[in-house]
């Protein structure tokens, strides 16, 4: 016998959709909270846009990963070639026949946006700027890039060299996360190489916004564009905005963006990874109940004023059938609210649970028949 158990924890005050009380002049516009994932703002997200330099985040996103896994070193050198000494737009100013090492041109691109520094590094690691561009377009769908295809390592305008707000977002979210000890290098707020010093032209970088990251772009097609975080009071969000129509209307529309996402929205813990939840009820089992853990952290991100129900609970059927081995995933965490997307988080037995023996399952049974299942 089963039947659906169903536990009603609490009930909490949710945010709705943020982007029907808030607008953005952006063309294509999305913040979202680092730690939730939650959506704040969201505009033309998944529409596919020509993203600019700001597609160098994964050119940089490939050298990480090889610094990562120690197949390459920031000491290492590259050699530059004629076409990637040409190359126009912005550049790090690095001189034909000579090796540059893979940290100046790591900072080359992020502070500089160093289109001659990318192709130096693309050349470098798949032998061509085209091959480079095949590698991260293929690297982009592993790792969760649905919608970006590119066909150069610098954001140079092309027609099938796109990204998607969304997509921008997921990659700086992953930097982020993955690669710690480098993400400082887009706090910098300056870089010299050649003799020559230039800024980094993160407009935000320069206020007191909390901000320490990413990258600007800018096409004609695409408009000035700019993906950004920020840091207030141990909590980040990040910004993806582009088809302004200039620098200034760029930095003016990131900040008061970000602004509104930090002052109107905030996060609650739930749940730390291994607290226990509820306790589910076992069938003839050497215990009457086990304890139900969750595996991860639970955050929720919480709109201050326009706020709904949000319901939190534990299903499952019961009662659960022993034995149960520690780590058995045997209920779900439900956590819903209007507007908002549905979370179901499993959750684990806390230990195991023997199976009573012959004599103690069959009196288990006789009560089962004679009184019925437990009250709920």
């Amino acid at each position: 016998m089963s039947l659906l158990r169903t536990i009603y924890l609490f009930t909490l005050l949710a945010w709705t959709t943020a982007a029907a009380a808030f607008d953005t002049t952006a063309r294509e516009a999305l913040l979202i909270d680092f730690d939730s994932g939650a959506v704040l703002l969201e505009k033309n997200a998944d529409v596919p846009m020509p993203p600019a330099s700001m597609s160098k985040l994964m050119t940089v996103y490939m050298v990480f990963e090889r610094l990562a896994e120690g197949t390459l070193m920031p000491t290492d050198t590259m050699p530059v070639s004629k076409k990637a000494w040409q190359m126009g737009g912005s550049r790090t100013f690095v001189e034909v026949d000579t090796d540059v090492t893979v940290a100046d041109l790591l900072r080359g691109i992020i502070v500089q946006s160093g289109n001659d520094a990318c192709i130096v590094v693309a050349e470098a690691l798949a032998g061509s700027e085209e091959a480079f561009a095949l590698a991260m377009t293929e690297r982009g769908q592993e790792i969760g890039l649905m919608d970006s295809e590119f066909t150069n390592a610098t954001g140079w305008p092309h027609t099938d060299h796109y990204m998607t707000a969304r997509d921008l977002a997921f990659l700086t979210r992953l930097i982020i996360k993955e690669y710690p000890e480098y993400f400082s290098l887009f706090a910098e707020k300056s870089f010299t190489y050649n003799d020559i010093e230039q800024s980094n032209r993160n407009p935000l970088l320069y206020k007191d916004l909390g901000a320490d990251g990413m990258k600007t772009g800018y096409t004609e097609e695409a408009g000035f564009g700019l993906t950004a975080t920020a840091k207030r009071d141990g909590r980040r969000l990040i910004l993806v905005l582009n088809g302004q129509k200039s620098a200034r209307a760029r930095a003016l529309e990131a900040e008061r963006v970000l602004n509104w996402g930090f002052r109107e929205t905030k996060n609650y813990d739930l749940f730390e990874a291994g607290d226990e939840v509820e306790q589910a009820e076992v069938w003839l089992g050497t215990e009457p109940l086990v304890p139900l853990v969750i595996k991860e952290d639970v955050v929720v991100t919480l709109n201050r004023e326009a706020r709904k129900k949000l319901t939190v609970w534990v299903e499952y059927d019961s009662p659960v059938p022993a034995p149960i081995t520690e780590g058995d995933l045997i209920a779900h965490l439900m956590i819903e609210a209007p507007d908002m997307t549905s979370q179901r988080i499993s959750l684990a037995a806390a230990h195991d649970v023997d199976q009573l023996d012959l004599f103690g399952r069959l009196f288990s049974a006789i009560d089962y028949i004679v009184f019925g299942p437990p009250a709920p």
